[in-house]
């Protein structure tokens, strides 16, 4: 832990780090293990271009990534590539999504065919994680197909402590052996019983879940025969290779907390001798789609590059998710996302028109520090800022220096410059006027308000800057001095 983690965690009166723990079902104080934070994060099934839906969780994961090191700790995060094991149903029936994919893009279902597939829909989601400004250096994207014969050992070492038996189709966890299954969100044992789509011949228990599919012909040879290995069983083998056997946190979306999640504590554990496979486990909600949740299976799916198509700019997106708790289901809608370009739009303008070299003002810090480390409580951190700025008391270059300081949580990307949100916001507001086809009653209010900014007259300056806005004009600060736009729209 960093001087600072130890200082935020420590000090009296600061605010402390609280996550809901999805285990416990409370709000608990967060501490890391040891010196790092360790974090995994179910990633993407690379067998097609993840929806915002998908990209929504990843948006939640870099605030989570974010605010841990806005508060001081250093971060150890990975998220996989599921590039092969995932079965359209978590009952372990169905077909494998990587194949479904081949067949989709006409490609024969050899190994190296599935690679290819896997790479190509990795780079679209690893571009499309980059324009959404989530951060994606230094963390690891370990590929499952690459932990093949960790994946065997585990396997094995289950099978040999008495956790696992073999079925027609393959190797199973035997869950009657693991009294805590379903701790995870409490889950109702019988409702899954109920819900279980494999024939009970072939398992034990209705809830036991596949280790080891090998009642195929294309795969990885194994004790058990040639096939793949189980979806739940790569997380928790690349879990364990990468981070160890027990991590600080887990993430993942509410639909992996019944079955996925609980799997993966299952074998862990039994694997570890009941060491807890991570301390707190969060988990995004769903975006939410007129009313109903975005999925590929039921055909209402949206791409970030339809978003982009259609003259958004893909952090429009973003700034749209940070405004609902990743607790609460999102609503999106193009009016929704129109509303949020423009709230974006003019945050940008006003971060690029302010002057440097200011400094944080404290009490709006202290106050946006306590909300987002309320268990990233954005929508409050994004009102915090937005108070800031019509705070007429701040100067300039410290409202600045405060937008850019919350910035490094929201990942807005203001300290950059950023020629697409400019052209979006010259074509929603105004253009740039030259210098010499500049209004002489604007220029005299120009020097007006410059005479008052010397002299720290703020009231004074803003009461210029409004007479010059109500002339159908903005002023923008720059590196360069100020500079005039006219209005294009009201």
């Amino acid at each position: 832990m960093s001087f600072f983690a130890r200082l935020f965690s420590s000090a009296p009166g600061a605010d402390r780090l609280h996550l809901h723990n999805t285990l416990s079902g409370k709000d608990e104080e967060f501490k890391p293990l040891g010196k790092e934070v360790k974090m995994y994060h179910c990633g993407p099934t690379v067998y097609g271009v993840q929806h915002i839906g998908n990209l929504s969780m990843f948006v939640f994961t870099d605030i989570l990534r974010r605010t841990l090191e806005y508060v001081g700790y250093d971060v150890k995060q990975v998220i996989n590539i599921t590039d092969v094991g995932h079965l359209v149903s978590d009952g372990d029936d169905g077909e494998d999504k990587m194949t479904k994919g081949l067949k989709r893009d006409g490609l024969e279902p050899t190994l190296e065919n599935m690679r290819i597939l896997a790479e190509k829909y990795t780079q679209i989601f690893l571009e499309d994680m980059q324009r959404l400004n989530a951060r994606i250096d230094g963390t690891q994207f370990p590929r499952a197909s690459a932990y093949i014969q960790e994946q065997i050992g585990m396997v094995k070492k289950l099978e040999e402590k008495g956790y696992a038996y073999r079925g027609e189709s393959g190797v199973y966890y035997d869950t009657s052996r693991f009294p805590a299954y379903g701790k995870l969100g409490n889950i109702n044992l019988e409702g899954l019983k109920e819900g279980a789509r494999v024939a009970v011949s072939e398992k034990k228990n209705p809830t036991d879940f596949l280790l080891w599919k090998s009642d195929i012909h294309m795969g990885w040879d194994s004790p058990w025969g040639k096939g793949f290995p189980g979806w739940h069983i790569e997380c928790s083998a690349m879990i364990r290779a990468l981070l160890g056997d027990q991590i600080d946190i887990h993430t993942g979306g509410i639909e992996h907390i019944p079955v996925h999640h609980n799997n993966e504590i299952a074998q862990s554990e039994a694997a570890t001798d009941a060491k807890p496979l991570a301390r707190f486990w969060l988990h995004r909600a769903h975006l939410q789609l007129e009313g109903g949740k975005m999925a590929k299976s039921e055909g209402n799916v949206i791409y970030l590059s339809d978003i982009i198509e259609k003259g958004f700019h893909p952090l429009s997106f973003r700034y749209l998710l940070l405004g609902a708790h990743y607790r609460q289901p999102a609503s999106f809608s193009w009016e929704a996302l129109s509303s949020a370009q423009t709230a974006f739009l003019k945050l940008r303008r006003l971060a690029d028109t302010l002057p440097f070299g200011g400094s944080v003002p404290e009490d709006y810090k202290h106050r946006f520090t306590e909300k987002i480390s309320n268990d990233l409580d954005t929508p409050g951190a994004l009102a915090v800022l937005w108070e800031m700025t019509k705070d007429t008391s701040l100067a300039p270059k410290n409202l600045r220096a405060g937008l850019l300081d919350f910035d490094q949580v929201l990942g807005l990307n203001l300290a950059q410059e950023d020629t697409e949100a400019r052209t979006l916001w010259e074509k929603e507001f105004g253009v740039i006027v030259s210098e010499n086809d500049v209004p002489e009653k604007i220029r005299v209010l120009l020097q007006k308000r410059e005479s008052a900014r010397k002299e720290k007259k703020w009231q004074e300056a803003d009461s210029a800057r409004n007479e010059i806005e109500t002339a159908g004009f903005f002023v923008e600060d720059t590196k360069n001095g100020a500079r005039v736009v006219k209005k294009t729209s009201a």
